[in-house]
């Protein structure tokens, strides 16, 4: 195995900045192993990249249920005898006031953002010590370096994200690397779930300058792709002439 030869877990993978990430790092060189709930769209790129040549499969994936979480590393590291990376990328984006007390949807949030993450954590550390080795990538937003109306509850959840990601680098530095990915706005799905009419608004006008999927993709390549003495530990990726 090489620097540009690892088994990477990417959550998140049917679209966005997951399945980005998953196609750029296909392109690298790197044996992949994708989750996320819509199998359909999991299969679908699954058979694309393995057309093309790279190593590839998948698993549909909860990230909001630790034992399907635990399943999928084990089931990676089955397949391929190892784990080198997860990518925890999985995440909504349910905006709106909390005078509109959508307290369904500040729990999938947190379920989903926070918990998806310390899911994912919790399966591939002990894998990673094992091994002697790891690297922890967690995708978050620059809502984890401040907070705008509607987003009180989102920008909680990548606070958290945030902060989850500083402990575990401070207790893991001697094996296991740990990267802070924070896109600013980004071309991906996660406005589409936002069911508040005025915060639905108020994003297509925030989203009217945005990064590319593939950009956040190629932070996350960068990050992977460092010598392991080098441990790349906050990116923050914002588009040119946006205001976040």
């Amino acid at each position: 195995m090489t620097h540009m030869d690892k088994v990477v877990l990417v959550t998140g993978a049917s679209s966005g900045i997951g399945e980005a990430t998953a196609r750029r790092l296909a392109a690298d060189g790197h044996r992949l192993f994708l989750g996320a709930r819509r199998a359909d769209r999991l299969e679908a790129l699954t058979a694309e990249l393995t057309a093309a040549g790279a190593i590839a499969a998948f698993r549909r994936l909860d990230v909001t249920d630790a034992a399907d979480v635990q399943a999928f590393v084990t089931a990676a590291r089955e397949r391929y005898g190892r784990v080198d990376v997860v990518v925890n990328n999985a995440g909504v984006m349910p905006l709106s006031p909390l005078e509109a007390l959508r307290t369904d949807e500040w729990d999938r949030m947190i379920d989903v953002n926070v918990r998806g993450v310390l899911h994912g954590i919790a399966a591939a550390l002990p894998v990673m010590r094992a091994q002697g080795g790891g690297h922890v990538v967690n995708i978050a937003s620059v809502g984890a370096y401040e907070v705008s109306p509607t987003a009180a509850v989102y920008c909680a959840t990548k606070f958290a994200v945030r902060a989850i990601s500083e402990g575990l680098r401070q207790e893991s530095a001697a094996d296991v690397r740990v990267t802070l990915v924070s896109p600013g706005v980004t071309e991906s799905e996660l406005a589409d779930g936002i069911s508040d009419p005025a915060a639905r608004e108020a994003m297509r006008t925030y989203r009217a300058v945005a990064l590319p999927a593939s950009a956040v993709a190629a932070a996350v390549a960068y990050a992977i792709s460092q010598p392991a003495e080098v441990d790349v530990n906050e990116v923050v990726v914002r588009p040119r002439g946006g205001a976040r």
